[in-house]
């Protein structure tokens, strides 16, 4: 049998093996694409789901960012690569994309319209506008090609580009209705607003803000939450913003509290109410006031619940409240806290003499199986951790070497445990166990018996 073959142009290497994460940070061997297809690889990305719990979001990033090398028949286009640079766009990690963009250089056209992408959602477009002055042939559209003329002050070369797209029919009418408000806002004064475009891109959304007309993003792909980030957006829609992204982990928790403590909350009800409850219990915590965190405590992780924030709280809080002797439901929550925060196994040892949960506390220190349950759930998590072998066919992929292409498939299978085929929950498990990665496995099914999430 003859041996398979990977070719690729001399004049561009593959982008493949580029990733933020080195090897010694993951855990991850560099093999882990290497031996399977390319085409299953993009095809097992791609149909991962986005809402999901925040152990298995995160496990997925780790996969999409770690340094490895090509799979078999990888493309001269690089095709996982772009494959990785779009889940993490889902997942609204922006930021992580374009590291990963910028570190592989986006001198393709494919890559250049992501980074292009990504700079509109943060109002950094000045510089891929620069870039694309210097190469025109580069732009990924010519809606892009005129902004970037206009952008970059040349507004006379931007309008003739405009007139002659419009005539060879290269723009759709909705973009030369948008484009012509853009280059000359001052002919349409006092006329109706556009329609919402079915269909938005990053560019058309900046361009109708530019016209004032700016678009909700709540209903847009998460990655449009990014733009109410910025300091010209409204308290309110930043904060909510930051919910949505903290909910798949693509801001940080020092972000949602940043965001939460902005202000002030002038209003009651909702967002505002939720701002109030971690005020007041960052002031507890700050004085280290134990009444003080006491009274504030129930409130403030009622309103993590209510915007599903409660793995940020957790990063953000836990450590300090362990320091505080607490009692009644005030000790309780801390634990929960405590066992959703990266430090679950200290907590649940610290928390072995109360009268919590013995099967949480097991779990943490991952010795579920000590503990008699009853419910579908638990049962399932502890014959993973009680010896049963993972299915024949994913240890055979990691045998094989395709640790990557066992490993989607293993959360993909997660997610189907997740929605109740308790069978496959124990499979995924079972197999992050068998390969080292206990900490994933006790993280998910600590969160899976925790939070309360539809599925």
């Amino acid at each position: 049998m003859s041996p398979r073959v990977t070719v690729t142009p001399l004049d561009r290497p593959s982008k493949d093996p580029i990733g933020l994460l080195p090897n010694d940070v993951t855990g991850l061997p560099r093999t882990l694409w290497s031996s399977s297809d390319e085409e299953t690889l993009v095809t097992l990305l791609r149909a991962e789901r986005l809402e999901t719990l925040p152990a298995i979001q995160d496990f997925l990033k780790v996969l999409i960012l770690a340094e490895a090398d090509p799979p078999l028949n990888a493309s001269p286009s690089g095709t996982l690569f772009l494959a990785r640079v779009d889940k993490l766009l889902d997942l609204g990690a922006i930021e992580p994309a374009k590291a990963l963009i910028e570190q592989a250089k986006p001198d393709t056209p494919a890559l250049f319209r992501r980074w292009f992408d990504v700079a509109l959602l943060t109002g950094t477009e000045n510089e891929a506008c620069e870039v694309m002055g210097q190469k025109p042939s580069i732009a990924p559209t010519y809606p892009a090609r005129i902004f970037c003329l206009a952008r970059n002050g040349d507004w006379a070369t931007a309008a003739l580009t405009l007139n002659t797209h419009r005539v060879l029919g290269d723009i759709s009418e909705a973009e030369e209705m948008l484009l012509t408000r853009f280059l000359d806002p001052e002919l349409f004064e006092g006329e109706a607003p556009l329609d919402p475009p079915e269909r938005i891109s990053p560019l058309m959304f900046r361009m109708h803000e530019a016209i004032g007309e700016g678009l909700i993003t709540a209903n847009l792909p998460l990655a449009f939450s990014h733009a109410d980030l910025r300091s010209t957006v409204g308290w309110k829609s930043q904060i909510e913003a930051a919910e949505r992204l903290a909910r798949h982990g693509a801001v940080s928790e020092n972000v949602l509290q940043d965001f939460y403590t902005a202000h002030t909350p002038a209003a009651s009800g909702g967002v505002w109410d939720r701002a109030r409850a971690v005020q007041r219990f960052d002031r507890a915590i700050s004085d280290q006031d134990p009444d003080a965190v006491a009274n504030t405590l129930p409130a403030a992780w009622a309103a993590m619940k209510q915007a599903r924030t409660e793995i940020q709280f957790a990063k953000s809080y836990s450590p300090a409240l362990q320091e505080i002797v607490l009692t009644g439901e005030a000790r309780s929550i801390a634990i929960t806290v405590g066992l959703l925060s990266p430090d679950y196994e200290t907590v649940a040892i610290s928390a072995a003499d109360t009268t919590y949960n013995p099967f949480l506390i097991a779990l943490a220190r991952g010795r579920p199986q000590e503990v008699s349950v009853t419910s579908s759930t638990a049962l399932a998590i502890q014959a993973a951790f009680n010896g049963v072998q993972p299915p024949e066919v994913l240890q055979n992929l990691a045998d094989e070497g395709k640790l990557g292409e066992a490993l989607l498939r293993a959360t993909a299978i997660f997610n189907e445990g997740y929605a109740g085929d308790f069978r496959s929950l124990t499979d995924a498990l079972a197999l992050m166990r068998a390969v080292g990665l206990e900490d994933v496995a006790r993280r998910a099914a600590l969160q899976l018996m925790i939070l309360e999430r539809a599925t």
